[in-house]
């Protein structure tokens, strides 16, 4: 089975947008936290970094070069790691405080799935000798 390549490209658009969306929202400060926004920039910004991995896959999707399918494959898996690197981090207690997971923390994860099968199943054909 192979995904299409506007189809791969969709879902790295869709993992875009989510870091745009509220993650979780902190009662204690009444503040929502982004991808982007983070009291204080505590836990950084990983929606920087998801977004340059999600325009270098992109860009390796439409390479039809067999390096360029295992660059993506790399890339999927870091992009996969580190968003559930993040949800760990933006969902977990601090001080007895829970922070409320908004619709942005699982589509960022839903999206980073979709994105590794994407990465699994490429759209290449071997050439012939």
């Amino acid at each position: 089975m192979k995904i299409p390549k506007w189809a791969g490209v969709l879902v790295y658009v869709c993992l875009m947008a989510v870091c745009f969306l509220p993650w979780t929202y902190h009662p204690d400060i009444q503040k929502n936290f982004t991808g982007f926004f983070s009291e204080g920039d505590k836990y950084g910004t990983p929606g920087r970094y998801l977004i340059i991995f999600s325009v270098v896959c992109s860009v390796c999707i439409y390479i039809n070069m067999l390096w360029a399918k295992f660059t993506h494959l790399f890339f999927a898996g870091v992009i996969l790691a580190y968003a559930i690197k993040s949800y760990q981090l933006y969902t977990s207690t601090y001080y007895a405080i829970t922070p409320i997971k908004q619709a942005g923390i699982y589509l960022l994860i839903l999206f980073s799935v979709l994105n590794f099968v994407v990465a699994m199943l490429p759209d290449y054909k071997l050439p012939r000798k």
